[in-house]
């Protein structure tokens, strides 16, 4: 029988003016799905690259964004083993469509939630950290005393990469955009704070380091850093570019690496970080247990009513938030 539903619609890609709160039906769920009630909903980067069209393959419109969220299981379709109604999950991934009260998903995606971990605190983590721990773990091979450079300290994946970094014995250089945050991201692992609206992140890292430059940049910015990024570096560093919040990179000429330091880019995506079942739960498993154990420090996000996703969408935009934001059904 069909669920009633609120969710946030879109009929065109564009501003977060796009978004609208609308009512619908859901339909039970198909071979292979779960359907769950949502308790929280994880607000990602992704989420706006989507309503605007310029991330990978477009949406087939009407759309709902969204891949994270956490909640509790409210029906199974056939051929799902390991769940059972009323069971607490979270999942990350996946198809988009979280931006809802209700939802069916792969079950694939999903995770069973441990006892003890808060909801709204999972749906701000989980892809972050997610993120973060591909990131600091399996993306780049780094070794206690190498020095890195974190665009967006105080973001979302910020927060937990520094911590992360930090707890691997790697210095930590990171940019910001107010003093506010560079506070912030000090008190998450960062060594060092650079203002990037006061000073040239550039000329810092070169002063930082006496010149000898990072072993691995990590640059969610994408347009505005990417070839100054590529100066920070020291010769055989690499560039982990996995975002573009100031816009898409120009297309790379291959012979710069080389006359730059023989340096390595990679372009990584969750996606296939986390695609083979194991590794998606060893990964969840990692994450789960720095939380719980106090390695990772998860700060109450800042909460939005689903009603007001496109509040969000603006106010992340215009870079008035500061670590992770969760939408409330």
């Amino acid at each position: 029988m069909p669920q009633s539903i609120a969710a946030i619609r879109y009929a065109e890609f564009g501003g977060p003016e796009v978004l609208s709160f609308e009512s619908d039906s859901l339909a039970d769920p198909g071979n292979g799905e779960i359907q769950i009630r949502h308790s929280a909903i994880g607000f990602n980067y992704i989420d706006i690259y989507h309503r605007k069209g310029v991330f990978g393959p477009k949406l087939s419109l009407p759309a709902t964004p969204g891949i994270e969220g956490v909640g509790e299981v409210t029906a199974i379709g056939a051929g799902v083993a390991g769940f059972a109604v009323g069971d607490r999950v979270a999942y990350v991934g996946g198809p988009p469509g979280a931006y809802a009260t209700h939802r069916n998903l792969p079950a694939a995606r999903t995770l069973h939630l441990l006892d003890g971990l808060d909801d709204t605190l999972v749906a701000a983590s989980l892809m972050k950290g997610l993120t973060a721990e591909y990131l600091t773990h399996r993306c780049v091979s780094l070794r206690p005393g190498d020095t890195v450079l974190l665009h967006a300290a105080a973001g979302g994946v910020g927060s937990f990469a520094s911590q992360w970094l930090k707890a691997l014995g790697v210095t930590v250089i990171g940019t910001v955009s107010t003093e506010e945050k560079a506070q912030y991201a000090r008190a998450r692992g960062c060594d060092h704070v650079v203002l990037y609206t006061r000073d040239d992140f550039r000329d810092e890292v070169r002063r930082l380091t006496d010149g000898k430059g990072v072993r691995v940049v990590y640059d969610s910015v994408g347009a505005e850093t990417f070839e100054r990024s590529l100066d920070c570096l020291q010769p055989r560093g690499t560039l982990v570019s996995f975002g573009e919040s100031s816009g898409p990179v120009d297309p790379v000429n291959v012979s710069t690496l080389g006359a730059k330091g023989s340096l390595f880019l990679t372009r990584p995506s969750i996606a296939h970080y986390t695609a083979d079942r194991r590794e998606f739960e060893t990964a969840a498993d990692r994450l789960f247990a720095a939380i719980r154990d106090g390695l990772l420090t998860v700060d109450q996000p800042r909460c939005y009513p689903l009603s007001d996703a496109a509040e969000a969408h603006a106010d992340v935009e215009a870079r008035r938030t500061m670590g992770a934001v969760v939408l409330l059904p």
